[in-house]
């Protein structure tokens, strides 16, 4: 039950029908909108957002579903079933092309079977009838017209008829020659009048042809003349196109005949497409939407999580960029009516709206701008009282009308009925007003119903505080800022800010003194304490806020801490590794030395001044490796010396002085591997091997000689040429969800610009545009490709991307 009957207007659940409906594609799928309700079985609101849900994911994740042509079948079936009609050749065109539809759409989800649960159950046992589309195909050709020879007789009639045409033209032609000869004709070509061609006569010459004055000109000198000769065969050309149509329709009757057997399956499929249309639809509105499947439950109760109202939400993205602010409420058992009080303008009618709009798009399947650990229960009942500004009819209410409203809220609402209240209790005296509104939500709440309620009054927010069942809650407000913040709190009732808002509106001093004197002491006590509490409360949120970011900022130095013990952990037995390979270079050093000199001594013949130098000078060099862990000095035997270690970290070139650079080609110790530099970040080098990209420790690599360099680009120029002639600059990614195919997509990328192809052509269909949308933002990433282009109209328009490479 919904009451009154314009609530659905008022929570503007109309305005989501309209917006639904314009992304239907059939007439059929746009009725099936204008009838949505919500509904009041569980199964079957969880069927219907279930396969909602479904349809948005088969729209973002995978291939487009063949939707091109859905023209309503349901009034051709109906046609076909009466005896004696029969289609036309554009009926039986539509016709065709939508069980072609239709036909697709079944086994797009057979190739998908069990994926895709809840909408398989769209066209669950519905067969495909095998012989309808070749027995249309047999009739109707690709343009929607009778093929020629569509039965032997239609094959000689058309014959005769482009015969006798060219015979009639023919002769035509003879005789508009001759009277051109004669000087009869007036200037001018053929001309053709009540559809015969005639031959513009000058009037003095018209008795001088035989023949049919079909007209004249206006000026009366020329008349158009069908001659006698042509007159005749003109008319056995009629005769023969009649008996074509009449060859036509009987082609057609005996078509509409053959399928009127298969009238209850036309249903079938008209049903079908109608069904995939509506719920397409609603999957289109729910992707601009930003929505999700909340959790549904069985208990009239709700809890929405970062909820935000879609209406405000396109019109905040189409015009101003604004965001909204998201919604937090739960209504249950323990807190079945939220009382919702605070400034003018605050964004309590939005509150109370969202939660009504949101309530009955779920009920009705259709997905909410919510978080989806939300839980939406099932109401059997609404009741709105729903007034503002910007309702007409709102404008013409009296308080009759609201106090109507409320007895038929008292006398039917019950523990599973919904009930939201706008400015409740405004419309006459306050005075009188406040208390009768406070004995109408005493009567709701024993009654144990659901609500939102907004208002001012100060005895409906001392009643709630007081009250098991209600709850006060309020719209935050800057008081330093004199704005409000659109943000609901829940536990305590809002301050009007009056005499605040109409001080930043400039009302004179005067005006304000002698207002507060008017006001009584005990109400000028309670709103201050209402200031009071939400100024304390907003200090205490800022606080709040702070020690987040201070918590945020611990946890990311902990983790860097963690993550940095991790890595001294997994690379300890590198640096294991590194500090014994250095320990054996100190003694191969060190064993060169000695060699050097025993060699040196041998050389001198053991002369003792010069053995005991040479002793000296070996005695020098082990104390310099012992000390400094390396050679500082060059052999006298011309051996090259060994930089130190920091000189190693910043110069990996053992053979010149130069530093490693971007671009160089260096040799990892470990694998003993060939790599390009292509990025150096400190100690962290970013190396490319082909395709595949490995980070190594500056200290792990050695940078190659010239010969080197040119023996690995030999074998380099010998793989790519090897690569090229298999590689094809061009990948189809049709039927792929989106990161299959954007990982198909930079493979054949990575070869692409790796073998200097100019191009890559990527064909991923039409469809909605949902995986061109993807992969063409992917692309944009790439600062090697310079543009994206679509492919030719004629050769596949936006359903193909060209990538171009820089």
């Amino acid at each position: 039950m919904i009451y009154p009957e314009n609530t659905l207007d008022k929570l503007g659940f109309s305005d989501i029908r309209d917006r639904i409906r314009e992304k239907c594609l059939s007439s059929s799928g746009k009725e099936l909108v204008d009838r949505i309700q919500p509904q009041y079985r569980f199964d079957t609101i969880d069927l219907f957002l279930r396969q909602t849900h479904e349809f948005k994911e088969l729209l973002v994740n995978d291939a487009v579903l063949p939707v091109d042509n859905l023209f309503p079948i349901r009034p051709l079936a109906e046609k076909i079933r009466i005896e004696g009609v029969f289609l036309l050749e554009e009926e039986f065109f539509q016709l065709f092309l939508s069980l072609k539809t239709v036909f697709g759409i079944i086994r797009y989800f057979q190739d998908r079977s069990g994926q895709y649960p809840n909408l398989e159950a769209l066209f669950e046992n519905l067969p495909v009838e095998k012989s309808i589309l070749p027995g249309i195909g047999k009739v109707i050709d690709e343009k929607g017209k009778i093929r020629k020879n569509a039965s032997p007789l239609l094959t000689e009639l058309q014959a005769s008829i482009s015969k006798a045409e060219q015979e009639a033209h023919r002769k035509i032609d003879q005789l508009f020659k001759h009277a051109q000869s004669q000087g009869w004709t007036a200037d001018g070509n053929l001309t053709v009048r009540d559809g015969r061609l005639c031959i513009p006569i000058l009037a003095e010459n018209k008795r001088k042809i035989k023949g049919f004055i079909h007209d004249e000109s206006a000026s009366g000198q020329t008349a158009y003349i069908e001659p006698e000769e042509v007159f005749h065969l003109n008319n056995k050309l009629r005769d023969l196109e009649f008996d074509r149509r009449r060859e036509i329709i009987r082609i057609l009757i005996a078509l509409t005949d053959e399928m009127r057997p298969h009238v209850p399956l036309l249903f079938s499929y008209h049903g079908l497409q109608t069904k995939v249309d509506f719920v397409r639809a609603k999957a289109l509105f729910a992707l601009d939407i930003d929505a999700n499947m909340p959790e549904l439950t069985r208990e009239a109760a709700l809890h929405l999580v970062n909820a935000e109202h879609p209406l405000l939400k396109l019109a905040f993205r189409k015009e101003s960029g604004q965001i909204v602010v998201p919604l937090n409420i739960r209504l249950d058992q323990e807190d079945r009516i939220i009382v919702v009080s605070g400034p003018n303008a605050g964004g309590k009618s939005v509150c109370m709206k969202t939660v009504g709009l949101l309530q009955l798009m779920t009920q009705s399947g259709i997905l909410i701008p919510a978080d989806p650990t939300s839980k939406i229960g099932v109401f059997r009942s609404f009741f709105a009282d729903i007034g503002d500004d910007q309702s007409i009819e709102s404008d013409l209410s009296t308080y009759s009308a609201h106090l109507t409203k409320m007895r038929y809220f008292t006398e039917h609402a019950d523990s599973r009925s919904l009930v939201l209240i706008d400015e409740f209790g405004t419309g006459t005296d306050p005075m009188f007003g406040g208390p009768i509104a406070e004995a109408v939500l005493e009567v709701l709440n024993k009654k144990k119903v659901r609500g939102v309620i907004t208002t001012h009054y100060s005895n409906l927010k001392v009643y709630a505080g007081n009250t098991q069942g209600l709850q006060n809650a309020s719209m935050l407000f800057d008081n330093a800022a004199m704005k409000p913040l659109y943000i609901l709190q829940i536990g305590k009732p809002g301050s009007s800010y009056a005499f605040e808002i109409a001080q930043k509106i400039g009302l004179s001093k005067e005006v304000l003194e002698s207002a507060r004197q008017k006001v009584g002491k005990q109400q000028k006590r309670i709103d201050t304490l209402l200031v009071d509490l939400e100024r304390e409360k907003n200090e205490i949120y800022t606080s709040k806020k702070v020690l987040e970011k201070q918590e945020a900022k611990l946890a990311r130095l902990q983790s860097e801490n963690e993550q940095l013990q991790e890595y001294l952990e997994a690379n300890k037995k590198t640096i294991l590794k590194e500090a014994k390979q250095e320990a054996k270079n100190i003694i191969q050093q060190a064993n060169k030395l000695i060699e050097n000199t025993v060699a040196q001594i041998k050389e001198q013949k053991a002369e003792k001044e010069k053995t005991k130098e040479l002793r000296n000078a070996l005695k020098e060099e082990l104390e310099k490796l012992e000390l400094n862990g390396h050679v500082d000095k060059k052999p006298k035997t011309g051996k090259p010396k060994v930089g130190s270690a920091k000189v190693l970290e910043t110069n990996l070139d053992q053979k010149t002085d130069k530093p490693l650079i971007v671009g160089d080609w260096v040799r990892i110790i470990d694998s003993g591997n060939e790599a390009q530099v292509i990025e150096i970040s400190k100690n962290n080098v970013i190396l490319a091997m082909g395709e595949l990209r490995t980070v190594q420790k500056l200290k792990n690599l050695q940078k190659l000689e010239k010969k080197e360099i040119q023996e690995v680009s030999r074998r380099t120029r010998s793989h790519r040429t090897q690569d090229a002639s298999t590689f094809s600059p061009e990948i189809d990614v049709r039927g792929m969800r989106t990161e299959a195919a954007l990982y198909e997509i930079e493979k054949v990328l990575d070869q692409a610009i790796m073998l200097g192809y100019p191009s890559l052509k990527i064909v991923h269909g039409k469809g909605d545009g949902i995986l061109r949308k993807f992969i063409r933002e992917y692309l944009r990433k790439y600062s090697q490709i310079s543009r994206l282009e679509d492919e030719h109209q004629d050769r596949g328009g936006d359903g193909i991307t060209y990538a171009y490479l820089r």
